[in-house]
Order: C-alpha cells, then structure tokens, then sequence
C-alpha cells in the first residue's frame, strides 16, 4: 500500500508540471499566432495606404487642414521642448568644458548633439505622444459612432479620406518640427550659456554651424521622415481598426504612443547603424 501511495504521488507531481508547461506552450503559441496575424494586418493597411496614394482624387483640402493640425498646432509643445533640450544641455555641460579648459567648443556640441540625436528623437517622442495618440483617438472615436461606416455607404473612400491625408501630413510636417526644435534648441543653449557669461549671438552661432558638417544634416533630416511616417501610420491603424466599445477609443490612443514611441527608438537604431556604415 506504501509503494503504491508513493508511485501515485510521484505520478501527480509531474502531471501538474506537464500541465503548467503545456497551458504556457499554449500561450506563447497564441502570442505568436496574434503577432503574426498583427504583422499581417499592418502590411496589408501599409499596402492600402501606397495604393490610396497615388490613385487619383486626393483629398487636398483636408490634408492641408491635417498639416495644420499637425504641425501648426503643435508649435507650442514643441517650442518649449526645444528651448528646453538647448538649455538643460548647455548647463549639464558647460562646467565639464571648463574644467578641460574647451568652452569656446560648447556651441559646435550642442549643435551636432541636437541636430544628429537629441532633437529628431525627442521631438519625434513628444510628437508621438501628442500626434499619435490624437489620431487614434480621432479615429477611434470615428469607429465607435460609425462614422466610418457611414463614409462608406455615402461613396467616401475612408483610407483616402481618414488615413492617408493624416500619415502624408505627418510624414511632412514632422521633419519640419524637428527643424524648428533644433533651431529653438540652439536658441536656448545660448541663453544657457549667456547665464555665467557674455556671448554675442552671431558669435554663438557662427560657433555652433562652423562644427556641424553636410553629413551631419543629411542623416538626421531623412530619418524624420520615416518617424513621421511611423508616427502617422500606427496612429491611424490603432485607431482605424479600434473595437466598438467605447474604451477602445482610449485602449487605441493608448497603443498608439506605446508602439509609436517603441518604433521611433528602433527606426532610429536602424539609422544610426547605416549612417556609420556610410560614413
């Protein structure tokens, strides 16, 4: 009887950890198949969005009023983050520079920091989060009343209508921000650095562009487009197949900054790698 309990137990124990190992292959097994199909989804929205394109009656007047919301409306958000990045860059390293005795190197530092890394990746993040998360949930929220669908029935394209003119004016108004974030950042770091001192602004700026090379610029402005374009896409896919419920209007918005933001890292992982193997 002892031998017997002994061999049911010894029986059990392994059932449970076949068990345990099986629901977690069954889960791993779903994860993959929803990431695929995901993938899936994405490139066929991808497709839809190029073949929208350049099919004729595109909607002109409302991607002039997307460019204005996007970049237009942006402006303020942007302009502080600009300032700020200058400015907190210029005192974090304006001692180190004075210890070494390299001062007169803070402009040119500052200008190729912001201009090849910290100025597209920053504001390529704020944009995320304001732009992507805004076109989710304008789309959502478009999804949930059927608005949609109403489109639809009334012989409106919506991909031509809805996504397409928002993922255009991202893709260009984005660069743009870039631009004018890096120019307000240069702006800040020279009143960062006139706060222990006295520094002509023709002076600080002619520091700052004598430093800065073609192969600097280039790089750094071809790379925000495809944030703009990552941006734009994933706002519009999150919100263009959100659910019917009304809290997947904030489950799209949501996803939206987290992916976008997620991409915006590894597009600029991907550039970063090709431009040193260029250069």
């Amino acid at each position: 009887m002892n031998k017997n309990r002994e061999t049911n137990s010894n029986d059990t124990f392994p059932r449970a950890q076949l068990i345990q190992v099986g629901d977690m292959t069954m889960n791993i097994g779903k994860s993959m198949k929803n990431a695929f199909s995901d993938a899936g989804n994405v490139t066929l929205f991808t497709i839809a969005v190029f073949r929208e394109t350049f099919t004729r009656g595109f909607e002109f007047k409302e991607f002039l009023y997307q460019c204005y919301k996007i970049g237009y409306k942006s402006l303020p958000l942007i302009s502080i983050t600009g300032a700020i990045m200058g400015l907190v860059l210029t005192i974090q390293s304006r001692p180190v520079l004075v210890d070494f005795g390299a001062v007169s190197m803070l402009p040119g530092m500052v200008a190729v920091s912001l201009i090849r890394e910290m100025g597209p990746v920053i504001t390529a993040l704020i944009c995320a989060g304001k732009i992507g998360s805004g076109i989710g949930a304008e789309l959502g929220s478009m999804k949930v009343t059927e608005q949609i669908d109403a489109m639809e029935v009334s012989a409106t394209n919506p991909m031509r209508f809805l996504v397409v003119t928002r993922v255009l004016a991202a893709t260009l108004m984005i660069p743009v921000l870039v631009l004018y974030a890096d120019l307000l950042g240069i702006m800040g770091s020279w009143v960062g650095a006139n706060i222990k001192g006295e520094v002509p602004l023709i002076l600080f700026f002619s520091q700052a562009f004598a430093v800065v090379d073609f192969l600097d610029f280039l790089p750094a402005v071809i790379k925000t487009f495809f944030f703009g374009f990552v941006i734009g896409m994933v706002g519009s896919y999150k919100g263009y197949n959100a659910g019917r419920g009304t809290e997947s209007v904030g489950i799209a918005a949501n996803s939206a900054v987290v992916l976008a933001s997620l991409l915006v890292i590894i597009v600029d992982m991907i550039a970063v790698q090709i431009t040193d193997m260029i250069g």
